[in-house]
């Protein structure tokens, strides 16, 4: 692995060519984080989760790895969009009221054997029969298993509000709801433990609030990998032809994949491992999607101005939202601006060698959502790049 000055070095090299603010994607630590991916898999297959990619040539260069099988796909009309441009085993990770979509899909059986829909309520049932118009294609159905932590009876919860359904009764009634309805039929069952997941616990400089968050995290899994045993067994007491069990994310992939109820790992994030995976002990991954600003004023001393730049992710407000400055070493946010919708003031010592028309890079909180700001991803291999390739945005696609 390069030293963080070596790699500044080759993206500017790189990109010297093209204007800033652009975006990369580094293939050599992309494809690491692949293999890393996979490696704490264990032999369990990795559904790619698109909403962290954003990019259909990326998701098509990860899929032909071995290893890789199928997409998470987050709206409907994703899903049909990339089940029409030959991507296969597309699961719908949340519900949708998508009248349109939910008619194409009935209409068509191409469509209706490779997309998978997400269901926790009888009423979403009642909302796509009553969108078929005429369609009578059956429609594949996954049920959502409510993952979060409950403590002191219930009183205090940790984890994601997804899933009403909790306890394995309940995912039992709901599959035997669908079996006994024509045209729906279940295949599948998701549990996504963000709270394990998704929530780092090696926070700079908080070791009390880390230790709380190992603790936590621990205690959920053990939890969750009883309840999910007993929910998976209790499903397939109805569907014993049951497809899939997916569960994880990045953050959890070997703690899931060791679960013997669980067939297949849901991560995406960890291709691109954006700046709120860098608080975890359970994984380390290499930056590979970065963007860069354009240096267009010197207000000072130990100051430099970039274009534009405030890029948030979603998620609770804070400021482990906001992209950090990431090459050179050693820039930080102005307090009393943050990052800006035009411009960004950066303070530290290495602004004092930074020239107008120089880059700073950048690595964004999240993953996929920095795709939702440039049209076109530029493939980084060694000190060149290879390919500029179109993200959803550049596609004329914004799902969400």
């Amino acid at each position: 692995m390069n030293s963080p000055a070596a790699d500044r070095a080759r993206y500017d090299r790189a990109t010297a060519h093209l204007d800033a603010p652009l975006a990369i994607v580094d293939l050599e630590a992309f494809d690491a984080n692949a293999d890393d991916l996979v490696r704490r898999a264990g032999g369990k297959p990795v559904r790619v989760a698109s909403k962290s990619v954003r990019c259909r040539a990326l998701l098509e260069r990860v899929l032909a790895r071995p290893g890789f099988a199928g997409i998470m796909s987050y709206t409907l009309a994703e899903s049909l969009w990339l089940a029409r441009s030959g991507f296969e085993e597309v699961l719908l990770a949340y519900p949708s009221a998508d009248r349109a979509g939910f008619g194409e899909l009935a209409n068509d059986a191409k469509l209706a054997a490779a997309v998978t829909v997400m269901v926790d309520d009888p009423a979403q049932l009642e909302l796509i029969d009553g969108a078929r118009d005429g369609g009578g294609e059956e429609i594949r159905v996954c049920l959502e298993l409510d993952t979060a932590l409950r403590l002191l009876g219930g009183r205090i919860r940790v984890g994601a509000r997804r899933s009403p359904l909790r306890e394995p009764e309940q995912l039992a009634a709901l599959a035997r709801t669908v079996a006994a309805r024509p045209g729906f039929r279940v295949v599948g069952l998701m549990a996504y433990e963000g709270h394990v997941a998704g929530v780092g616990d090696a926070l700079a400089g908080r070791p009390l609030r880390s230790r709380a968050i190992r603790l936590m995290q621990g205690a959920a899994r053990r939890e969750l990998a009883a309840r999910r045993a007993e929910v998976v067994a209790a499903v397939r007491a109805v569907v014993p032809d049951l497809e899939f069990v997916n569960g994880g994310g990045t953050g959890s992939v070997q703690q899931t994949a060791a679960e013997d109820a669980v067939t297949e790992i849901a991560a995406g994030s960890g291709l691109y491992v954006p700046r709120l995976f860098d608080n975890y002990t359970s994984f380390s991954g290499r930056p590979a999607a970065l963007f860069a600003q354009p240096v267009v004023r010197r207000p000072g001393v130990g100051v430099v101005t970039v274009l534009g730049g405030g890029y948030p992710a979603s998620g609770a407000a804070g400021p482990d939202r906001l992209p950090v400055p990431y090459l050179p070493q050693g820039l930080r946010y102005d307090p009393q601006e943050g990052a800006g919708e035009v411009q960004t003031p950066l303070l530290g010592s290495p602004a004092g060698d930074l020239l107008i028309g120089d880059r700073v890079w950048f690595r964004h909180a999240k993953a996929g959502e920095l795709c939702e700001r440039f049209d076109t991803l530029h493939l980084v291999e060694g000190d060149r790049v290879t390919e500029g390739v179109p993200t959803y945005r550049g596609e004329g696609r914004t799902f969400l």
